[in-house]
């Protein structure tokens, strides 16, 4: 998570949370946290996007810049368990509620990647064990697992 955005969450300024990390660098190594270099933060900041204000216009291209403020130096980044640091660093009861929901959410992305995990491992065992007559069934199953995006059909009238 950004520090940005952490700040905000913490209700605190991108400023003082990052001070609070330098005050106590010892408990952020790099698998906790680290620093966007100028090529990432570039990336992050600037996008071309296309939109359409409404259905009777032409669609404009406009360049849109992500909002990480005026920033001078490029944002940090934090892991899991650098989040779950910054509740030592930021002794706050807001800080502490954060922490909590926060590392609830992490817990349960982990128990939904596993779950999905186990079972693509159940289905493969499963097509192992029996022959090929329901093996479509499988097909069907491994099919409704992955996500695939359509392709989008084309908007307008064709000349042929």
């Amino acid at each position: 998570m950004f520090d940005s955005d952490l700040a905000k969450l913490y209700q605190v300024e991108t400023k003082q949370l990052n001070q609070a990390v330098k005050r106590n660098k010892e408990r952020f190594p790099e698998d906790f946290m680290f620093q966007l270099n100028d090529l990432e933060t570039l990336n992050l900041r600037s996008q071309f996007v296309t939109s359409s204000l409404d259905t009777n216009t032409s669609p404009r291209s406009q360049f849109v810049t992500l909002n990480h403020g005026g920033r001078r130096n490029n944002p940090y980044v934090f892991t899991e368990e650098g989040v779950a640091m910054l509740s030592s660093v930021l002794n706050s009861k807001k800080a502490i509620q954060v922490n909590i929901q926060i590392i609830r959410t992490f817990k349960k992305l982990r128990e939904i990647l596993s779950e999905n995990k186990k079972l693509a491992e159940k289905l493969e065992k499963m097509e192992k064990k029996y022959d090929s007559k329901i093996s479509v069934i499988f097909d069907v199953l491994k099919s409704l697992m992955t996500e695939k995006s359509k392709p989008k059909s084309e908007i307008g009238f064709s000349t042929k």
